[in-house]
């Protein structure tokens, strides 16, 4: 009995064009992915977060969850801050 179609049918799955996105097990990011959050639920706005979220994506870069890659190609072309540099504090820890 097949619930989902034929029997012999093949699923091949294919991976993300940019690999996979790990989930943050440690919370080494949680901080300035609770920032970011804060920031979008609290404004309508969402051009504000912009920096929140850059500090995101830099913090899963430093922590290897995700590829480094450049700001530019992430879609931060108008910044003027240089990678490694988000402007941004750090938050602090708990």
């Amino acid at each position: 009995m097949s619930f989902g179609g034929p029997m012999n049918s093949s699923f091949n799955p294919i991976p993300p064009d940019r690999g996979s996105f790990p989930l943050d097990h440690d919370g080494d990011c949680k901080d300035y992915m609770l920032r970011y959050m804060e920031c979008i639920k609290g404004t309508s706005e969402h051009s504000k977060c912009r920096e929140l979220s850059k500090a995101y994506l830099e913090c899963r870069m430093k922590n290897g969850l995700m590829d480094k890659t450049d700001f530019k190609q992430l879609g931060f072309i108008d910044d003027n801050v240089s990678k490694g540099d988000s402007g941004t504090k750090e938050p602090k820890a708990r």
